[in-house]
């Protein structure tokens, strides 16, 4: 009967010492989240100094092992900083070929990388590369995308990650053509906007310097046009109104300018000349022009340009 009892005496100690552990890593981990930079042995000393120096190494130590934590060092300190969900996992299910292609691709953020790149970086094989890249694309854990640069070629990034506006081509880009209509669409109403702010000028009564300042808007202010407008399928943010609102700079149509508190300001401008017939005709703008003559591919009689123009 001693015996029985000494032995479930162990036991609920062994118990009390486990869910003690459990609820220590549990603590540690609640911690690190409050410091996404790091925690070091130090910061766990302070806050948990009733925890024994051997306990802690060996709670990290299996934290570490379970990919919970990264290593590494600043300032001559070690520091242990959580891992995001979707690294934790593939710490446990991947083998070291698969971690460090995830590795790689991980490095290259929302912008992606070529497989010919990270077989450069990894030295596989390519077929042992292939083999990886859908191994990780079935788990979700990365995914590939085209890029506008380069129509052909594929980058893979991180699968939750968003990309960048380069790979994609941003609000004028579908499916990697480049919406022509679109912009031509925003570009016009971009500027009757700012047509009807100068119209605004004649019925000012305060003078000349005042008359000139109604003349002005911001870029928030066409965004919240073109927004209720509600000619967009994309959401567009106010930088990419400033790159319509840039084009009609260039093209002489608008003037920008800085107000007192920094921001950018536009207005409708008259142009000094009006523009010779020969631009506003396709000719002018054709981009095989000089290659165009009375015979040949290329002529005035065969050209879809001028046919479509005068339709």
């Amino acid at each position: 009967m001693e015996t029985e009892a000494s032995t479930s005496k162990e036991r609920d100690t062994t118990n009390a010492d486990i869910n003690s552990y459990e609820t220590i890593e549990q603590k540690i981990l609640a911690l690190a989240q409050t410091r996404p930079k790091g925690i070091s042995d130090k910061d766990l000393s302070t806050e948990m100094p009733e925890l024994q120096p051997v306990q802690r190494a060996q709670i990290i130590n299996k934290l570490l092992s379970q990919g919970h934590f990264d290593l590494f060092k600043q300032g001559g300190s070690l520091l242990y900083r959580l891992k995001d969900p979707s690294k934790a996992k593939i710490a446990k299910g991947a083998d070291n070929e698969e971690k460090i292609v995830y590795t790689i691709i991980e490095e290259a953020g929302n912008k992606g990388i070529w497989i010919r790149d990270i077989r450069f970086k990894s030295n596989l094989m390519p077929t042992q590369l292939n083999k990886i890249l859908k191994s990780l694309e079935i788990k979700k854990f990365i995914k590939a995308v085209k890029s506008v640069a380069a129509s052909k070629k594929k980058v893979y990034m991180l699968y939750n990650l968003e990309p960048d506006t380069s790979v994609t081509g941003g609000a004028w880009y579908q499916d990697q053509d480049f919406e022509a209509e679109f912009v031509d669409v925003l570009n016009q109403q971009c500027y009757r906007f700012l047509e009807n702010k100068r119209e605004q000028m004649n019925s000012c009564r305060g003078g000349p310097i005042m008359a000139r300042n109604v003349t002005f808007a911001s870029s928030k202010e066409v965004w919240k046009f073109i927004s209720d407008l509600g000619i967009s399928k994309v959401k567009l943010s106010v930088e990419d109104l400033e790159m319509i609102l840039n084009t009609l700079v260039y093209d002489g149509k608008v003037e920008r300018t800085l107000s007192g508190d920094g921001s950018t300001l536009y207005r409708a401008v008259e142009p000094l000349l009006s523009p010779p017939g020969l631009i506003k005709s396709t000719c002018g703008i054709c981009p095989v022009r000089k290659n165009c003559c009375d015979v040949g591919d290329v002529t005035p009689t065969k050209c879809q340009y001028i046919t479509e123009w005068l339709e």
